[in-house]
C-alpha cells in the first residue's frame, strides 16, 4: 500500500457523524468528571492556562444575563462571554485547560452550504475512484451521484465544526434570521480543540478509512463523551444557552454512508470508558500516544487487532490496468466498521435489502451494534480499482461502466472467513443476483450494482477475494485465474450465523424517522479547505507541515 501520496477514500476525512439526540442517553457507563480548581480552593488571581475551570475572567458555573434569553441567538460581546464560560466548562469535565483562546462563529445553514472552502470540487479521477468504492460497498449505486450522496448528507444537517486551518470553530445554526447557538455543540468542538492543543491530531495516519475509524474512536469518543456528560450538567445544574427547536432533516440519509461513519460515535464512548477504568483521565491521554490501529479495536476495547498487511498485485491483462490518482494507485482499506456498515445499509429503509436485519443491529441500549458475526473476524482489507484501457486520464463518472476492483480480506480463521463469505452471498442474492452456471462462483447482476462478481476464498480458508468487472469474459482480465471454469464451492446457508436479538424500536441519533442533527467535527485542512469527501493526505509530514491542525 502506498504512503506518501494523495488519495481517495470512501468516508470522509477526519469527518464524522454524531446525532446529538438520542444518542445522549446511550448505554455508557459514568465516571466522575474532574471537578474545577474553583472547588479546591484556588486563590485570588487564577491564570487561564493554569486553573481548570477558569478561561478570560468566566469560570464554569458563572451566571450569564444571556442565560435568561427566550431564545440563543447572541451579539458579539455575548457570544464571546458563551465561548469563555463554555471552554471553562470543558475545562471541567476534561480536567485539561486551553492552551490559546478558540474563535467561534455562529452562521446560518443556507451560508455554510455555499461556503466553497468546506465542499470543495474534486477532480474527475477522485471522483471516479468514490464512486467505484462506494458502488463496491453496495452504498451508492451506479445511477446515483456518489459525491452528491455525500454532501447531502452532510449539507443539511451539520450542526457546527472546528476548522483546523483558522484554529476556528464554526456553529451552524437552522435559524437563518437570528442564527442562535447551540451550547451543547459548541462544548463538543471546543473539546476537538482542546485536543488538538495537547496532542496535536495532525501527527495520526489516516491514510485509509479504516485508520479513520479507528484514530476518530479514541477522537470521538472522547469528544462524545464530553458533550454528554456536557448536556446532562445543562439539564441537572448549569444554565446553558440552547436552542428552543431544532429543524429536523427533511429527508432520509444514505443509511450505507450514515452507519459507515457513525461507528466512532457509536462505539467511541466506551472505548474511552474502558481507557479511564485502567488509569483515569490519564490513560486516556497517553492512548493519543498509541491510539487504535483499527476500527475493530474500538468495537471490542481492550481488543488488540493489528491491521494484516494485505496486497492486491496487478494480475490484469493488456486491456486492464490499476487505475492511479496522482500518482499512486487508487487502493482503500475498508475495514470492520465499513463492512458492517454495508451488510447493514438497508437496517432502516424499506425499500432496500439488508443482510443484518433491524433488530439484529440495535442494541438495548439505543445504540447500534458493530460487533456483528459476519465480520468479527477481519484481519485486513485491500480494495484497487481498476480500469478499462479505454478510460482516459480525464476520467469522469461517464467511464464507470469501464471500470472493475479486486477486494482482497484477511480473517482470523477460516470459519470467519467463510461467515463473510456468507454474508457477502446474501448481499449479491438480495440484489437479484444471477449464478453463472458454467463458472466457478460466479454471478451477475444486472441492475443497480451492474456487473459480474467472482468470490473465491483460499486454500487456507483465511483470505477471500472479491473481483467485479463488467462482465464475466472481463473478469479473468482483471484478475487473472478469476471466474475459472467447473461448480459452485460456496453457497448461502452453508454457515451457521449466530446473531443477537435485542429488540427495540429505539433508533439511536435518529429523531421520528430520518437521521438526527450531525455535528461535523475534527476536518483536516489541506491547502484547499476542509474536504467533506474521499480525499486524504497519504504523507503525515505534509498534514503535519499544513497551516492548522487536523
Amino acid at each position: 500500500m502506498t504512503s506518501s501520496r494523495t488519495r481517495l477514500v470512501v468516508a470522509l476525512l477526519a469527518v464524522a457523524v454524531i446525532a446529538l439526540l438520542a444518542v445522549v442517553a446511550a448505554g455508557v457507563v459514568p465516571f466522575t468528571p474532574v471537578e474545577s480548581a474553583l472547588e479546591d480552593g484556588v486563590d485570588d488571581g487564577p491564570s487561564t492556562t493554569d486553573t481548570v475551570g477558569y478561561v478570560e475572567g468566566y469560570w464554569y458555573d458563572d451566571d450569564l444575563p444571556v442565560d435568561d434569553r427566550d431564545d440563543a441567538a447572541l451579539e458579539d460581546d455575548e457570544l464571546e462571554a458563551v465561548v469563555y464560560r463554555s471552554m471553562a466548562r470543558v475545562e471541567t469535565i476534561r480536567g485539561l485547560t486551553f492552551e490559546e483562546e478558540v474563535p467561534v462563529d455562529v452562521i446560518d445553514r443556507e451560508e455554510f452550504q455555499e461556503q466553497d472552502d468546506v465542499f470543495v470540487d474534486l477532480t474527475e479521477e477522485e471522483e471516479l475512484h468514490a464512486s467505484v468504492t462506494y458502488e463496491a460497498l453496495f452504498m451508492v449505486d451506479r445511477e446515483t451521484d456518489a459525491v452528491g450522496e455525500v454532501e447531502s448528507l452532510y449539507g443539511g444537517t451539520v450542526d457546527g465544526y472546528y476548522d483546523p486551518g483558522e484554529d476556528q470553530i464554526v456553529i451552524v445554526s437552522d435559524t437563518p434570521e437570528t442564527p442562535e447557538l447551540d451550547e451543547v455543540v459548541l462544548g463538543h468542538e471546543l473539546l476537538h480543540a482542546l485536543q488538538d492543543q495537547h496532542f496535536d491530531l495532525t501527527s495520526y495516519d489516516r491514510e485509509t478509512t479504516d485508520q479513520d475509524n479507528a484514530k476518530n474512536g479514541l477522537i470521538e469518543g472522547d469528544a462524545v463523551w464530553v458533550d454528554r456528560e456536557y448536556e446532562q450538567r445543562c439539564e441537572d445544574e448549569w444554565d446553558c444557552v440552547l436552542p428552543d427547536d431544532s429543524q429536523p432533516p427533511t429527508s432520509e440519509p444514505n443509511w450505507g454512508l450514515y452507519f459507515s461513519v457513525f461507528q466512532p460515535y457509536s462505539d467511541g464512548p466506551e472505548y474511552v470508558d474502558y481507557l479511564h477504568e485502567q488509569d483515569g483521565w490519564d490513560a486516556v491521554d497517553e492512548a493519543y500516544d498509541d491510539p487504535p490501529a483499527s476500527s475493530s479495536e474500538v468495537i471490542r476495547p481492550g481488543e488488540e487487532r493489528e491491521p494484516a498487511d494485505v496486497a492486491v498485485p496487478d494480475r490484469s491483462s493488456d486491456e486492464w490496468s490499476q487505475f492511479e490518482v496522482e500518482g499512486g494507485v487508487a487502493n482503500e482499506t475498508i475495514g470492520e466498521a465499513g463492512m458492517v456498515a454495508m451488510f447493514a445499509a438497508g437496517a432502516f429503509d424499506p425499500a432496500q435489502p439488508s443482510v443484518i436485519d433491524r433488530e439484529e443491529f440495535l442494541t438495548d441500549g439505543a445504540g447500534y451494534d458493530y460487533d456483528q458475526p459476519y465480520t468479527d473476524g477481519w484481519a485486513g482489507d485491500e480494495l484497487v480499482t481498476y480500469v478499462g484501457d479505454d478510460v482516459d486520464a480525464n476520467a469522469t463518472d461517464d467511464n464507470l461502466e469501464e471500470t472493475a476492483y479486486v477486494w482482497r480480506t484477511e480473517w482470523t480463521s477460516s470459519e470467519d472467513a467463510a461467515e463473510f463469505v456468507e454474508g457477502y452471498l446474501e448481499l449479491l442474492r438480495l440484489y437479484d443476483e444471477e449464478a453463472i452456471d458454467d463458472r466457478q462462483d460466479t454471478y451477475v447482476i444486472e441492475s443497480g450494482y451492474p456487473g459480474a462478481y467472482y468470490i473465491e476464498q483460499s486454500d487456507d480458508g483465511e483470505t477471500v477475494t472479491v473481483v467485479r468487472a463488467p462482465s464475466v469474459d472481463d473478469l479473468e482480465n482483471v484478475e487473472d485465474g478469476a471466474a475459472p471454469e467447473g461448480e459452485d464451492e460456496l453457497e448461502v446457508g452453508s454457515v451457521d450465523i449466530d446473531g443477537d436479538d435485542d429488540e427495540t424500536d429505539a433508533i439511536p441519533g435518529i429523531g421520528g424517522s430520518s437521521a438526527g442533527s450531525i455535528a461535523l467535527a475534527v476536518a483536516v485542512v489541506s491547502g484547499t479547505g476542509i474536504w467533506l469527501l474521499v480525499r486524504r493526505q497519504r504523507d503525515a509530514s505534509d498534514v503535519t507541515n499544513t497551516t492548522g491542525d487536523e
